[in-house]
């Protein structure tokens, strides 16, 4: 699973809120839901968190393993 827990990290710390994305990202409400919901995301709204935030990818999201025995 891909968490985003860290965007609102790096967004916090760079003091950048959910309105700031919208207004500089182009970032939808609907996206930001899904962001805090953990769900699948395209990688172009990725690419534009990262170069609005000027962080990289591991600054914004993590990969975690699911429980999932095969």
């Amino acid at each position: 699973m891909i968490k985003f827990d860290r965007l609102w990290e790096t967004m916090a710390r760079e003091n950048v809120t959910t309105y700031q994305l919208r207004e500089r990202c182009g970032i939808d409400s609907k996206t930001i839901r899904r962001l805090k919901a953990n769900d699948n995301i395209e990688t172009k709204t990725l690419n534009r968190l990262c170069a609005v935030l000027n962080c990289r990818l591991e600054d914004i999201a993590e990969y975690v393993p699911d429980d999932i025995i095969l």
